[in-house]
């Protein structure tokens, strides 16, 4: 639950909240019950933030939800941006380094939340969607 969840009711958050909250639950839930083993919700570190954070066997998944009302104008998925995947990168990085660096595979996954009256319509998972972000290596 983040400071804003605890600090309003989820009827006093603005809706773009409300919608990532959505979201990210529904992502979560769609996730798990696809054999992914879930291990933590909206990492932060100095350089970003990780929605999701989940094992499929031996790899680390790092999540990104987006989460729309409409694709009128373009997939969800295109909002993340070389700028977005530098932040996710460096935060992943972040994320492995509090574990000690293991030798271990991740991905960068995408999950697409549609939503429709303020209701999940579709999920949509698009595994390994981007890799860790130039120039930096892993590893």
């Amino acid at each position: 639950m983040t400071f804003l969840t605890r600090l309003f009711s989820q009827k006093q958050l603005p809706l773009n909240l409300r919608r990532g909250n959505i979201g990210e639950a529904a992502a979560k839930k769609y996730l798990r019950k696809h054999g992914l083993k879930f291990l933590t919700a909206n990492f932060k570190s100095k350089r970003g933030e990780i929605d999701l954070v989940f094992r499929d066997d031996d790899c680390l998944v790092f999540v990104e939800v987006k989460t729309r009302s409409s694709e009128d104008w373009v997939r969800p998925a295109a909002s993340v941006d070389f700028d977005k995947r530098r932040r996710l990168s460096l935060c992943g990085l972040d994320y492995l380094r509090l574990l000690r660096n293991p030798q271990v595979k991740f991905r960068f996954d995408i999950v697409e939340v549609l939503l429709q009256d303020g209701v999940v319509n579709e999920v949509r998972h698009l595994p390994n969607t981007f890799a860790l972000s130039p120039p930096f290596r892993y590893g």
